[in-house]
């Protein structure tokens, strides 16, 4: 099942999420597993949400990608993202 994904980041600016996602996403596009990714400011900081094709790939990802790019990368967001997550009830594309 599609599971759905949103990262918070408190102060975050578009900077630091060009940073992160240069280390984080291959050039061709998107990680294997990832169907879509959005991001943009919001009051308050930076606002990053992601639909992927079940819970294990983004686990995989996250553990094996994000949290180490997010651990060691200079001049990426200062802290760990407030997360949300479901199960995808409903995905309706263009």
């Amino acid at each position: 099942m599609a599971f759905l994904i949103t990262h918070f980041f408190e102060g975050g600016t578009a900077q630091q999420y060009e940073t992160v996602l240069k280390v984080v996403h291959p050039e061709e596009g998107l990680p294997a597993g990832q169907r879509y990714h959005v991001a943009g400011p919001t009051q308050g900081g930076w606002l990053i949400a992601a639909v992927w094709d079940s819970k294990a790939d983004f686990d995989a990802f996250s553990s094996d990608i994000l949290l180490p790019a997010l651990h060691d990368l200079a001049g990426g967001f200062a802290g760990p993202p407030q997360e949300r997550s479901a199960e995808v009830a409903n995905l309706v594309t263009a």
